[in-house]
């Protein structure tokens, strides 16, 4: 099976191999392949809606030529009755008829971070500026840095790829 990334970032691609990783003992070998292709969405996804477009959008085009494809997005969102901005992620799967989709955890960001996000900030680099690093997405992300370490981002995405690989591996869903 040849499974597409729609990403080249290394902790996404990680975050898609321990998922097939975890089930390839049981179904046919699996090949991730890495594809750079646009998400469609903003630099900083706002909104569970703009996110979630742009984990579908690099799902479908990742798909092509290959039997499933997986998109990931992280951005921020205000979360109905909580108070604060935080940080979400999706992950999509398709296979160019079904979608299967699926979230990681919430994290309420710092209000020192969020308001730089609402002002028009980015949060890959107000956390590299905060944590005082480069390229804190490409390693523990956000979610890693506000749990020290606890959880870290490509934990974080292994469950949004879970949750979005559930109707390709059980029968509870109807994929018609």
């Amino acid at each position: 099976m040849r499974v597409g990334v729609g990403s080249r970032n290394p902790v996404k691609v990680a975050a898609v191999e321990a998922v097939f990783d975890a089930r390839e003992a049981r179904v046919e070998p699996v090949v991730i392949e890495s594809v750079a292709v646009e998400s469609g969405v903003a630099e900083q996804p706002v909104g569970e809606r703009e996110t979630l477009a742009g984990a579908e959008n690099r799902a479908r085009r990742a798909a092509v030529g290959r039997d499933l494809g997986v998109g990931l997005e992280g951005g921020v969102s205000d979360v109905p009755d909580a108070d604060g901005l935080y940080l979400t992620m999706w992950a999509a799967v398709t296979d160019g008829e079904t979608t299967g989709r699926g979230s990681g955890p919430r994290l309420q960001l710092p209000e020192s971070v969020a308001r730089r996000i609402r002002d028009g900030e980015e949060l890959g680099p107000v956390m590299d500026d905060a944590l005082g690093e480069s390229d804190v997405a490409k390693k523990q992300g956000a979610a890693g840095a506000l749990t020290d370490g606890i959880i870290d981002r490509q934990e974080a995405l292994e469950h949004a790829v879970a949750g979005a690989l559930a109707p390709f591996v059980t029968d509870f869903y109807d994929r018609g």
